[in-house]
């Protein structure tokens, strides 16, 4: 399914049983497929500041690593954001920041599995595979304060 957001259209891969299995900005390399008006109401909420956290099924399907990483980016709140580092801490293998900036990265449900809400050790912007003006909007939308501020896309 193809849906329109605030930060520009967006695509979405919903499976049989109704799951969520993909979700990205602008033109991805996968076919959107599937349909899911709870998923096309919660981002219309989300993008209209009434939501703070999606409640969806998800069918994350990565290594036991990953999935791990990935569950523990959901539990990221709204409006916050931590370090890769804290990140890797959080999911018990300290020193692993590279680790889990590589299962950040891979995270095929972007903007549901908060991914944006992870920075660099500094408190810098890192990438993101939508690029950094969506990561510092999305960031800027949910209130924080990242040191150049977006403009409207």
């Amino acid at each position: 399914m193809i849906l329109a957001t605030r930060f520009g259209p967006a695509r979405a891969t919903i499976n049989e049983s109704g799951a969520l299995e993909a979700f990205g900005f602008g033109d991805s390399q996968w076919r959107a497929r599937g349909d899911s008006p709870v998923l096309a109401t919660q981002l219309r909420e989300y993008c209209e500041g009434a939501r703070t956290a999606f409640q969806l099924e998800l069918n994350l399907c990565g290594t036991e690593f990953q999935v791990r990483v990935w569950q523990e980016l959901c539990r990221i709140s709204f409006g916050s954001a931590i370090t890769y580092a804290e990140l890797a801490r959080r999911v018990e293998r300290p020193g692993a920041a590279r680790a889990v900036g590589r299962a950040n990265a891979t995270n095929p449900i972007w903007l549901i599995v908060p991914c944006h809400r992870v920075l660099g050790s500094d408190g810098n912007l890192t990438g993101y595979a939508y690029g950094l003006r969506i990561k510092e909007c999305l960031l800027e939308w949910e209130g924080l304060r990242i040191k150049a501020p977006c403009k409207n896309l």
